[in-house]
């Protein structure tokens, strides 16, 4: 382990072998660091904030801090992040509230680049890239394998779906499907989905007939129809099921933001 001597850290801060913790990093509350975790400097993570392994953080980002929400009043809520995630500069990542499940969490193997924010009850699942200046909502689910580029932004109560990628500058307001490929909508700075995300499943491993099974089922949901007669004719592949049954949760969430429309 290694502290650097400039830091402060609380008696109640536990750090696991291996942990460096930079200059000038500030440590408070209940917050566990896992192992070999490095801190570069300037860190400020405080609440009650659990950090797996191998994470890197860098300068001045803010972890653990109260949340943006009126309606807290400082409840005892949590905040997890999981393994090998690189956290970069100026990034700040808010615990749950009472009112929303009291906890935001974030998997493993994820980069949250400069300057991107996850609010309060977000979740973030595994292997996701969050680009520059992207700020997640209160409350938004992003799925595992998903990337979001940089300058979007993504609504409260928002779902990504899995191996989806978002481009630059996308104000996202309804739910993404899995395996889309999304953009602004024509004359608009609101999501659409222009298709499959291809060439993200190719890089993922995903086979010819897999991409084909995912095509087809978008080619019918993209059709004008009723969307139980879109999805009686989808099939029922295991990727066309992931799709379906991300629909079927859509349509019954307390608060659905609806689909993103298809575009040409």
């Amino acid at each position: 382990m290694e502290i650097h001597n400039t830091a402060i850290i609380e008696n109640s801060v536990k750090l696991a072998e291996g942990v460096h913790i930079g200059p000038y990093c500030i440590l408070k509350g209940n917050v566990f660091i896992g192992k070999n975790t490095v801190l570069h400097s300037h860190v400020c993570i405080e609440g009650n904030t659990t950090i797996g392994e191998n994470c890197e953080i860098f300068p001045f980002a803010s972890i653990g801090s109260k949340p943006q929400d009126y309606k807290f009043h400082n409840e005892v809520t949590y905040l997890e992040i999981g393994n090998n995630n690189i956290i970069r500069e100026y990034v700040t990542i808010n615990p749950g509230t009472k009112h929303g499940g009291g906890l935001t969490k974030i998997g493993n193997n994820n980069m949250l680049m400069i300057s991107s924010h996850v609010g309060h009850d977000a979740t973030i699942g595994n292997n996701c890239t969050i680009a520059n200046n992207v700020p997640l909502g209160g409350h938004v689910v992003v799925e595992d394998y998903v990337i979001i580029g940089g300058n979007s932004a993504v609504h409260q109560f928002v779902r990504i779906g899995s191996y989806s990628m978002v481009g630059g500058m996308v104000g996202v307001k309804e739910n993404i499907i899995p395996f889309a490929l999304v953009t602004p909508c024509t004359n608009s700075v609101y999501a659409g989905i222009r298709g499959v995300n291809i060439i993200g499943l190719k890089r993922k491993g995903f086979t010819k007939e897999n991409i084909q099974e995912i095509t087809r089922c978008f080619e019918i949901l993209e059709k004008e129809d009723a969307i139980e007669n879109k999805i009686n004719a989808v099939g029922n592949g295991h990727f066309t099921q992931m799709i379906i049954d991300f629909i079927r949760k859509s349509q019954t969430m307390e608060h659905s933001k609806g689909l993103a429309p298809f575009v040409v």
